[in-house]
């Protein structure tokens, strides 16, 4: 099972940033086995949650060529006790790059409050084997089929 903590991406620019949404139910998987009888969001959900968005900005940036690999993660905070049944944003920036790592930061609003966010968030590249299916999977996975059109008609390589 493929486990995926954003629902869609609504905003996108190259190399800059992206934003998407979650919506937290409680029908969620990762409830069943966590604090009991208490439906809580567990804190790592919203890292990866945050690492998912930003990681598919850097596919993106890089016209799905190289994929990543979140490597290191500083200055994180989530809730403590946050119960299902909200929609969040998802806001990842690039603050650097080149061809072998990125560094951004992250962080979630609910209702226009920051609830988690990643000061410092470092992923290490590593080239695409087959960008054609990674650039599929990011028009299936993040509801935005519009973006399909820019990576098939960008400028060949070389």
């Amino acid at each position: 099972m493929r486990f995926l903590f954003y629902d869609r991406v609504l905003e996108l620019e190259k190399k800059r940033s992206i934003i998407g949404i979650k919506s937290f139910a409680l029908s969620e998987e990762f409830h069943g086995g966590h604090f009991g009888k208490v439906a809580l969001i567990p804190g790592v959900i919203f890292i990866e949650a945050m690492a998912q968005v930003l990681g598919w900005l850097i596919c993106y940036s890089y016209d799905f060529e190289l994929s990543c690999i979140m490597s290191l993660i500083e200055g994180v905070k989530v809730p403590a006790q946050l119960r299902p049944g909200f929609e969040a944003r998802i806001y990842g920036e690039m603050i650097s790059t080149t061809d072998k790592d990125t560094l951004g930061k992250a962080w979630m609003e609910v209702g226009g409050e920051r609830v988690a966010s990643i000061e410092r968030i470092i992923y290490t590249h590593f080239r695409e084997t087959h960008p054609e299916e990674l650039a599929e999977r990011f028009v299936y996975y993040s509801g935005r089929r519009d973006l399909l059109g820019d990576f098939r008609n960008r400028a060949p390589k070389g």
